[in-house]
This record gives C-alpha cells, sequence and structure tokens, in this order.
C-alpha cells in the first residue's frame, strides 16, 4: 500500500527525515506503518476541550492497536461563552479559518495517511471538517461530547438559562442570591454545553452527514462510552486508509443533504447554516440559502431541546441519539440512506434497529413539534441575499410581528439600552456593524436575547442583525442579514422608528419604507469608520465573504 506518509520516511533520501522522528522517540518500527495525525484542540480555557487530552490518548490507542503510528497535533479553540459579550467574540468565527488553515498546514507539511479530528466547540467543529474536504484525505470526526446539563431552582438547566439569569437579574426579578445559584448550578463539568447550542449541533451533523461514528453528536463527555468511542475512532480510521476512504467520499452532495435534513428535524442552531455552507464550499458541493427552506418545508421539526425545550443532550443520547432521529426520517424517505460513512457501511446499515426510547426528547414523524424545520431563511427589503432565524426557538405569537424599529450601530450599544430599560414590548431591536466584515467576526448577540428572555420579553421583542446569534439565544432573533451593513447593506439605511414587519412562515422581513425613500438616505450615507484597523482581524476584514455563502474567505 502506497501511503502518502512514504514522502517523509522511506528511502535512502529520507534519512534526515527518519532521524528527526527517531530524535523525538519514535522506532523504526513506527515509521514503517500509517502515519495518523490526531488533531487534538485541548487547552485549560474552553470547559468542552479541557478533557481533550483522555480523548486523544484513548484515539491513540485505538490507532496503535489497528496498526498505524499517531501523531499528536494541537489547535487552538475558542470558547464562545468566556468570549461572549466583548471585543473577543470578534475573533471566534474568524478562528473557524485559522484552524481549516493550520490543520492543513500540519498535515501537508509533514504528509500525514489520514486524521482523527478531536474538536467540540463551536467553530472548531466546522474549521477540522473543512480542512479534511478540502485536502480530501481519510479523517474521522472524534468530538468531546456534551456535558451534563447543571441544576437550578430544582430543574435541570445548560448556560442558556444563566444568560437569562442575569436578564432577570437586571430587571429586578431576581436577586444576586438566586444569581449565584444559577451561576454555580448551570455548568457541572467538562463538555460541550447541554443544550441543542452550535457545538452540539455541529457535533450531531458530523455525525448526520457521516464523517463522524454513530453517537458521536450525543455521548456525554464523562461517559465510559465516549472513551470507548474514541478508541473505536482510533481503529475506523486504519479501515479508511487502507481502503483509501477520503473526506469527499463521506461528504458529498447527498450526504450534505442528509445533514440539512437532521439539521431540520433536530432544530440546531442557525449558526449550522454558515458552517454547512464553509463545508460545502470545500466539498465542491453547490448549496445556496434556498436548499434549506426547501428542506424545513418537507422535514419536520422532531426535537426541542433547550433552549427551544426543557430537554438537552443527555436525554437524547438516552432517547436513542441521532440515529433514533434519522430513522424517523427514513420513513418518510426523507434521508439517501445510501450514503457512505465512516464505519465503512452506509447510512442505512448503521441506523438498522435503531427507534425512538423516549418520546419526550424525540418525537415520532407522525407527531412533530411542527411540520416544518427548525430553520428558516428569510429575505426581504432589509436582507436582499437572506437572513437567518431558529425557527424552532420562536413563541407562536412572535411568527409574525410588526414594530418600530430602535438602531444600534453595535451590540454593546444594544444591550446597554437593554439593561437600562429602554426596549419596550413590540420593539424591533436592530443591531448592525456586527457582520463578518463590518463586526468584524461577525459576533455572536447571546447577550441581548437572554436579557431580553430574562426580561420576559422574549414574545414581545424581535432583534434583527447582521451578526449572529448563538445557538443558546431563542425568540424572534434574526440574524446573518445579506448583505451585511458595512457592505452596502439596507439593514444600514433603517432609522429610528421606522416600523419592521416580520413574517417568519412567510419567509419575509422588510422595512416599511418605499425604495424612493431608501434611495434617497442611501445618497446620504456616509459609512463609519472601521472597527479594527490592526491585527489580522483586520486582513480577514477585507478577505472575508458575506453571511449568506458562509462568511468564507474570498478566492482572488
Amino acid at each position: 500500500m502506497s501511503l502518502r506518509s512514504d514522502n517523509v520516511t522511506k528511502g535512502a533520501e529520507r534519512a534526515p527525515n527518519r532521524s528527526l522522528f527517531y530524535a523525538m522517540g519514535y522506532t523504526k518500527e513506527e515509521l514503517e506503518r500509517p502515519l495518523i495525525g490526531v488533531v487534538s484542540a485541548h487547552s485549560e480555557i474552553v470547559p468542552g476541550h479541557v478533557h481533550l487530552d483522555k480523548i486523544a490518548e484513548a484515539v491513540k490507542a485505538g490507532v496503535r492497536m489497528a496498526g498505524g503510528t499517531p501523531v499528536l497535533i494541537p489547535s487552538i479553540g475558542v470558547c464562545d461563552g468566556i468570549a461572549m459579550g466583548h471585543t473577543g467574540m470578534k475573533y471566534s468565527l474568524a478562528s473557524r479559518e485559522l484552524i481549516c488553515d493550520s490543520v492543513e498546514t500540519m498535515t501537508m507539511a509533514h504528509q500525514l495517511d489520514g486524521l482523527v479530528l478531536i474538536p467540540n466547540c463551536d467553530k472548531i467543529v466546522p474549521g477540522m471538517v473543512m480542512a479534511a474536504v478540502r485536502m480530501n484525505v481519510p479523517a474521522i470526526v472524534c468530538s468531546g461530547g456534551p456535558m451534563l446539563a447543571g441544576k437550578y431552582d430544582g430543574e435541570e438547566v445548560s448556560l442558556s438559562k444563566l444568560f437569562e439569569a442575569v436578564g432577570a437579574y437586571k430587571a429586578g426579578m431576581i436577586d444576586g442570591c438566586k444569581l449565584e445559584e444559577c451561576e454555580t448550578g448551570a455548568c457541572p463539568g467538562c463538555g460541550s454545553c447541554a443544550g441543542m447550542y452550535t457545538a452540539n449541533s455541529m457535533n450531531c451533523l458530523c455525525e448526520a452527514v457521516g464523517i463522524a461514528l454513530p453517537g458521536n453528536g450525543t455521548i456525554p463527555a464523562v461517559s465510559n462510552k465516549r472513551t470507548i468511542l474514541a478508541k473505536h475512532a482510533g481503529m475506523a480510521i486504519m479501515e479508511l486508509v487502507r481502503n483509501n476512504i477520503c473526506a469527499r467520499d463521506i461528504i458529498n452532495e447527498k450526504s450534505i443533504q442528509n445533514a440539512l435534513a437532521c439539521d431540520m428535524a433536530l432544530g440546531c442552531s442557525s449558526n449550522s447554516v454558515l458552517h454547512l455552507l464553509a463545508i460545502a464550499n470545500e466539498a465542491g458541493v453547490h448549496l445556496d440559502l434556498n436548499l434549506f427552506n426547501q428542506m424545513s418545508a418537507k422535514v419536520p421539526n422532531l426535537c426541542h431541546l433547550a433552549p427551544a425545550g426543557s430537554t438537552h443532550m443527555q436525554d437524547l443520547d438516552a432517547a436513542g441519539g441521532i440515529p433514533a432521529v434519522q430513522a424517523e426520517l427514513v420513513k418518510k424517505g426523507l434521508l439517501d440512506t445510501s450514503a457512505l460513512t465512516v464505519t465503512g457501511k452506509t447510512l442505512g446499515e448503521n441506523i438498522e434497529g435503531a427507534y425512538i426510547k423516549d418520546h419526550n426528547a424525540i418525537r415520532s414523524i407522525d407527531n412533530p413539534y411542527s411540520e416544518t424545520g427548525g430553520i428558516q431563511i428569510l429575505w426581504g427589503n432589509i436582507a436582499q441575499k437572506g437572513c437567518v432565524v431558529k425557527r424552532s426557538a420562536v413563541a407562536p405569537e412572535m411568527l409574525k410581528h410588526s414594530g418600530r424599529a430602535r438602531v444600534f450601530n453595535s451590540e454593546d450599544e444594544a444591550i446597554a439600552a437593554i439593561y437600562a430599560g429602554k426596549i419596550v414590548d413590540g420593539d424591533v431591536v436592530v443591531i448592525r456593524y456586527e457582520g463578518p466584515k463590518g463586526g468584524p467576526g461577525m459576533r455572536e448577540m447571546l447577550n441581548p436575547t437572554s436579557a431580553l428572555a430574562g426580561m420576559k420579553l422574549d414574545k414581545t421583542v424581535a432583534l434583527i442583525t447582521d451578526g449572529r446569534f448563538s445557538g443558546a439565544s431563542r425568540g424572534a432573533s434574526i440574524g446573518h442579514v445579506s448583505p451585511e451593513a458595512a457592505d452596502g447593506g439596507n439593514i444600514a439605511l433603517i432609522e429610528e422608528g421606522d416600523i419592521i414587519e416580520i413574517d417568519i412562515p412567510g419567509a419575509s422581513v422588510n422595512v416599511l419604507v418605499s425604495d424612493e425613500e431608501l434611495d434617497a438616505r442611501r445618497a446620504k450615507y456616509v459609512a463609519p469608520e472601521p472597527n479594527v484597523k490592526t491585527g489580522w482581524l483586520a486582513r480577514y476584514a477585507k478577505l472575508v465573504s458575506s453571511a449568506d455563502v458562509g462568511a468564507i474567505m474570498k478566492n482572488f
């Protein structure tokens, strides 16, 4: 079997290369085996990653058992929760590109034969997957698993409840003691935060698209099954290498459509739209926003995990996990069961015998939460190229809403107004210059959405932004407005007091201002100075594309 690593380990001319391996303690026997990159995002700054050293050791054991030589490689990772609400969030989405590029760099520079990718949190998962399909090497994702739910007021909770508790505290609805109780109880240990937020959305979608083993998205971080899964992932990569099954054999048009169907059924984070677009781009698959609505129209929503409901990832796992969801979708022909997966088997073979074990966590296909999927794309004169809302987390009374615009040029301005009690029932909060280019980095807006939820305004107030919303956001939170304000989008022309009309079932969002008035405003418009003028974020702002194509880097 010819291997890529032969370029660094075989022949007399590679004696210097081998010498450097020997310097690290590798043996001749190890260099005669396939070299498998074990790309770990372990660090001591991300709760979802703090235990990934243990996962990496289990993966390495599996690789060795199956006849390979594991090579540990580090990856950066931003904790969105810690970065939330300040300038640090500008780095989160942008870091996805750094991660992708760094995995490509380490793989190609050292000619690795395969990759086991060990991410867990928001941008790290798609960044690693993007690299795998870009290079088209044998690869498998083995994430760190979700955190268990915490406890507060006798209920199971996760991080979104704590952000909402801050809003309740600011509104005088709870005191400092209750806030501290929530603060110390919401996150009980390692793992990606326990709701269907972006991290868990992407880990579940890795399973749905076939690039991860069954169980990857839902097995809790602290479970022995997570360690066993990691060992099996190490073994599985060796089969992929031996059979030359590469990332694009797994991630292709039909598997991406399978992932879209699962996205709708699960009620995944709105950020999944950005990441699926970016992964599809790297895989050479055409994907646009229209397909999301086409899929939403035919795939029912089967899960209401936090923040949409009271169940958490551990409940989804106990109910049968992603295979159980997939088995329901297959009943109505909504998945292509012939899609190949990293087990070496088809999706249909993987889910044979899967069923729902708890209908509180997964509803049957005949009794869904809604006949439409969890994500909806909206268009209109505010978003001529589209915007995104997590429909499954919107209260029924907010699916259609009309209200006066309250306009802010940054998240910081908006959150100050919300905390000061200046936002009232019926308002539509508009937050602009937070897009990929304008932010730069397209900050998540969990602080504003959770503050409104904590103040009991999430059923009367809508938010619209060219930035993003966290997977932990709920309510009529409409993000990814394209074109963004910094790129000449009409969101830059909205004025305080304009009436905005939102129709989520009708897929529209408009400011009730004539085209002539918008043209007149555009003629007088003066763009603000860039928010960031130095460092790599300034370079990112010049190179990043619009959210409607996944905020990918432009190819010149």
